[in-house]
């Protein structure tokens, strides 16, 4: 097993980074200026260990990404793929709607 593979896991089971006498709470305003910079924000989801377990091993597979990483790749390909679906559908309608407007309307024959 690499280094790199071993002190992952240090970091992920906590022998690593979690000594308190290393820890100090970020100011709001750090926090507030990363996610600005980084046009990120944070956030909290709960997956079962087994999910975490196999995203760990798919990403540990296709060139050693983490797994936060594989989950942000995933959603940001989904989210690609969604956005081309809808993006169509709404030019389809708005493409219907110029077509009815455009259409002549059918003459009425009066009666006489």
């Amino acid at each position: 097993m690499s280094s790199s593979v071993d002190n992952t896991e240090a970091w992920e089971n906590r022998e690593l980074g979690a000594d308190e006498q290393f820890v100090t709470v970020a100011d709001e305003s750090v926090e507030t200026a990363l996610d600005e910079a980084c046009g990120t924000k944070l956030i909290s989801i709960r997956m079962s260990k087994e999910m975490i377990d196999w995203l760990k091993l798919i990403g540990e597979r296709n060139g050693g990404l983490r797994y936060q990483t594989l989950i942000k790749t995933v959603l940001a390909r989904f989210i690609e793929s969604e956005q081309k679906i809808i993006l169509n559908e709404m030019l389809a309608e708005k493409q219907k709607a110029l077509a009815a407007e455009d259409a002549p309307e059918p003459q009425r024959k009066v009666a006489g």
